[in-house]
């Protein structure tokens, strides 16, 4: 085994790990994107709190583009990942240094999706949860 081979299968092993790393992120995201809309369309909140339906209509707005944006992102992952599977009989570097970039800017779109979704998530998490209802006693 010659030393390029040695480190594109180093190379192509970290792009895997990367790949189930980001599969399992998204699968948790959507998740939580679940357990957010029942929040969000759920009769937990004090009616009588200022701008409570445009708010939350605006957070199941920015929901339903978190939503499209995973399954964009989910679909490029999932093509990604098949194409992998070529890249053991790919014998140029060309081939090699396209995979790499497409790996790269394939990380940084999961990336900032990732920073997107948690600062949504954390938005809404402080909003609802100084307007929930409080337990009659």
């Amino acid at each position: 085994m010659t030393t390029t081979t040695i480190v594109s299968e180093k190379g192509l092993k970290d792009i895997h790990l990367d790949i189930l790393e980001w599969k399992s992120n998204l699968q948790f995201i959507k998740d939580e994107a679940h357990f957010i809309n029942q929040l969000l369309n759920s009769y937990v909140f004090e009616p009588t709190t200022p701008n409570l339906f445009e708010r939350l209509q605006s957070f199941k707005e920015q929901m339903i583009f978190i939503a499209n944006e995973l399954e964009n992102i989910h679909t490029n992952i999932r093509k990604h990942e098949s194409e992998l599977g070529g890249m053991l009989e790919c014998d140029t570097i060309s081939c090699d240094t396209l995979y790499y970039k497409e790996h790269e800017s394939l990380k940084k779109s999961f990336d900032n999706f990732y920073k997107i979704s948690k600062k949504l998530k954390s938005e809404i998490f402080q909003y609802a949860g100084s307007i929930l209802r409080k337990n009659k006693k």
